[in-house]
């Protein structure tokens, strides 16, 4: 499946983040974990003029921001630029 953002928003690819343990090591579900952004990878832009981002990018985005889908195996999120906290270098 392709897809294809329209206007300001972009297509990010989720980075899965390791599984989180407590020290007794009890697996952290991702319903309790207290992260505030998501870390992605730019895979579309839309079809507006300008972008801060190109893909191939690393981007932070707010973790309850634009409509999460499933290409294939992975997880993806639909957002608009606004809820692009930053771009990740190095």
């Amino acid at each position: 499946m392709k897809v294809k953002p329209l206007g300001n928003r972009i297509l990010v690819k989720k980075i899965e983040e390791e599984e989180r343990r407590t020290p007794g090591g009890i697996v952290l579900p991702e319903s309790v974990k207290d992260e505030k952004a998501v870390k992605g990878e730019v895979v579309a832009l839309g079809t507006a003029e300008k972008f801060e981002m190109k893909v191939g990018d690393t981007v932070l985005i707010s973790a309850y921001s634009g409509t999460e889908i499933r290409i294939g195996e992975q997880k993806h999120m639909l957002v608009k630029t606004t809820d692009v906290l930053a771009v990740v270098q190095g």
